[in-house]
């Protein structure tokens, strides 16, 4: 099972000597003390508005977005990612999960097209509130450990969400918290969003905001190599900016499992950054979910062992 221990987290020289072990402790908390970060994804909320949580293969119970927070409490995972607004709602009756504050979002009703016709628009995600009031959350007891930010590489707006997370990476640092980016190429640019040169270069683009962990969506397989050989070259370019990948739409588990190990034992990953996968389930499966992923990330279980935790064969707790 990988631990690291205080000593071996790696603080950024941004963060100042004051809050140096705010951060160490928010470093470990995220991670669980392993180094690795299984983050429970719940911004989809604004980003695919209600298409993810109400409709045909959708359990009934994710309808109601306290699904996310028993989820959260009853399972195994790191950090759970949210708004403020939505953090803020239901912290208050689930003080013991870690918090990362997503401080931007952007819903998919405009689409990217290269028809002018349509005048549809390169995307683009703004900040939408200060970090001073998420700070403001955490001084009321909310346990918030980090943010996130999501920048669009490619699209015409890349300076501004580029310039917006590096301010916003700073001060999280100058207040001990740690910061996710979601790293995505997208845009009129970007002919293929799944290319391993381009993620790659979004992980790297990470690296030198200042990122302590980045979110990909792993690239495309193909005859010259698996996705998870294709994402060695994106881990590589990353440095110490952890890469996590994206889980993406719900899979089977034996397949989501098996695809996970893979992007951390041939990729490099350090762990996984999972929304749909895990809440449009019910509850108990739900559950079982977030301990068979987090078997993989934060204990080092094979896929085989952690599809026995999801069906019920084997328990598992950190």
């Amino acid at each position: 099972m990988p631990q690291i221990n205080r000593n071996q987290v790696r603080v950024p020289a941004d963060v100042p000597a004051d809050v140096r072990e705010d951060y160490i402790d928010n470093y470990m908390a995220a991670t669980r003390g392993s180094g690795r970060l299984m983050l429970f994804a719940c911004d989809q909320k604004i980003e695919h508005l209600n298409e993810d949580f109400f409709g045909e293969g959708i359990a009934a119970e994710d309808a109601e977005p306290e699904h996310l927070f028993r989820i959260g409490s009853q399972g195994v995972c790191g950090v759970l990612a949210g708004q403020r607004g939505l953090v803020a709602a239901y912290a208050a009756d689930y003080p013991d999960i870690n918090y990362l504050v997503k401080m931007n979002s952007k819903t998919h009703l405009i689409k990217t097209s290269q028809d002018p016709e349509k005048h549809q628009d390169d995307p683009y995600s703004p900040q939408l509130y200060s970090l001073e009031a998420v700070m403001a959350m955490r001084a009321n007891g909310v346990n918030v450990v980090g943010i996130g930010y999501t920048i669009y590489i490619g699209s015409e707006y890349e300076s501004q969400m580029m310039m917006e997370a590096g301010e916003i990476i700073a001060e999280a640092h100058n207040n001990g918290l740690i910061v996710v980016l979601w790293m995505y190429p997208r845009g009129k640019a970007v002919a293929n969003e799944k290319d391993a040169h381009l993620i790659a270069g979004a992980a790297g683009t990470a690296l030198c905001l200042g990122a302590d962990f980045v979110k990909v969506n792993p690239p495309k397989g193909d005859d010259a190599g698996s996705s998870a050989e294709k994402l060695k070259e994106a881990s590589m370019a990353s440095g110490r900016t952890g890469l996590v990948c994206a889980g993406g739409s719900t899979v089977d588990a034996k397949t989501f499992l098996a695809q996970l190990w893979e992007q951390i034992h041939v990729g490099g990953a350090v762990g996984n950054a999972t929304g749909r996968n895990i809440h449009q389930r019910e509850l108990g499966e739900a559950v079982r979910l977030t301990k068979a992923i987090s078997a993989i990330t934060l204990a080092d279980y094979d896929a085989e062992r952690a599809l026995a935790i999801f069906e019920g064969r084997e328990d598992f707790s950190l």
